[in-house]
């Protein structure tokens, strides 16, 4: 489904968070346990290092740091927040969700929940938010947060390359009049998803399908599982196809977009998506080499580095777009501005901790 244009902007966003855990995971480490090389590792995926929870550190850990750093920026007091949603595969634990213990840590008393389209979730819960604006909320706090590391096996190198932790968040509020007249907000968004792809990617025990046993855990049924090759060609064909829906329901082409922010899976997935929608990798955002596949995270974590270091700037158009496990898709475009007064000088990305390890 793909939307366009509303006559006034409902969405814009007023502040942001990153949070990244301490300990890191780097190529290095991983020639020391499996049977891999950094040279390898890199060719095929672009990564070269991951963020890693350590003790103490969880996805609500570090989707609160990120929340608070956003509702900071955005000028604001917890008490102004009036709905949050966290964007994440990987929560705290199957009951409560992940928001309740986001929401006390933070001081929050709005309402909150999970929402799981894996690494198009930040994208979606935008749209959610968007949604929930023009019914009438203020300020909702939008999160995507993940500790993937606490999924993937060991053992298991098509897997352990690829996956890290990591959080980010905005504030995001109706558009004001200054907003409307500089055009700035949501353009266009798109989502989708083809249930056909359910057995390409996921974690198959712990749910009520395979609910958990002893043979579940002896089996390594928790951990996640991806069918690479499939995986790739269903990615970068859902991303392009996405991503031009959207662009064309904002009737824009990609000659107009200032800067592509796509989920960071895989580089070489990245530059397929590109070449084909015709954007320039030096119009991309891409930070995997640091961080690895954060699913949820990945997208936040890119766009809003970009924001703090300049890259992007008020004005641009924007345009975000990811799939993942389901498998999902989404994307959004949107003309970035600052009119609240938040400046990109004003922020710095979160530690979650401030001791840092290589795991």
């Amino acid at each position: 489904m793909t939307t366009a244009n509303p006559a006034l902007p409902a969405l814009t966003i007023r502040g942001w968070g990153i949070a990244l855990p301490s300990g890191r995971l780097t190529n290095a480490d991983l020639e020391q346990r499996l049977e891999t090389r950094d040279a390898w590792i890199v060719e095929r995926t672009g990564i070269r290092e991951r963020r890693y929870a350590m003790d103490g550190e969880t996805t609500a850990s570090l989707a609160s740091a990120a929340g608070h750093d956003a509702i900071k920026r955005a000028g604001l007091e917890p008490a102004d927040i009036d709905l949050l949603i966290i964007a994440t595969c990987t929560p705290e634990q199957t009951i409560p969700h992940t928001g309740s213990f986001v929401g006390e840590t933070l001081g929050l008393r709005c309402g909150s929940f999970d929402l799981n389209a894996a690494c198009s979730g930040f994208v979606y819960a935008l749209v959610l938010a968007q949604s929930m604006l023009s019914a009438g909320h203020q300020n909702i706090l939008v999160i995507g947060a993940e500790t993937l590391s606490h999924i993937v096996n060991p053992s298991d190198r098509s897997t352990l390359i690829l996956f890290g932790d990591g959080a980010g968040a905005a504030v995001v509020s109706p558009a004001t009049e200054v907003d409307h007249d500089a055009g700035r907000g949501v353009l266009a968004w798109d989502l989708g998803c083809d249930g056909t792809a359910t057995s390409f990617l996921g974690v198959t025990a712990g749910g009520s399908r395979v609910p958990t046993s002893a043979e579940s855990v002896a089996n390594g049924d928790h951990y996640i599982h991806m069918h690479g090759q499939e995986v790739f060609k269903r990615a970068v064909r859902a991303i392009v196809d996405s991503a031009t829906a959207t662009l064309q329901s904002a009737a824009v082409s990609a000659d107009d977009v200032a800067w592509f922010v796509p989920h960071q899976a895989n580089l070489r997935i990245i530059e397929s998506a590109t070449k084909r929608l015709g954007i320039p990798a030096e119009r991309t955002v891409v930070n995997l080499e640091r961080y690895g596949n954060t699913s949820s995270a990945s997208i936040p974590l890119a766009l809003f580095e970009a924001a703090d270091d300049g890259r992007i700037s008020d004005g641009d158009l924007v345009l975000i777009s990811g799939c993942g496990a389901g498998m999902t898709w989404a994307s959004m475009l949107l003309r970035w501005g600052t009119s609240h007064g938040i400046s990109t000088q004003e922020h710095s990305t979160q530690e979650h901790s401030t001791q840092e390890n290589s795991t």
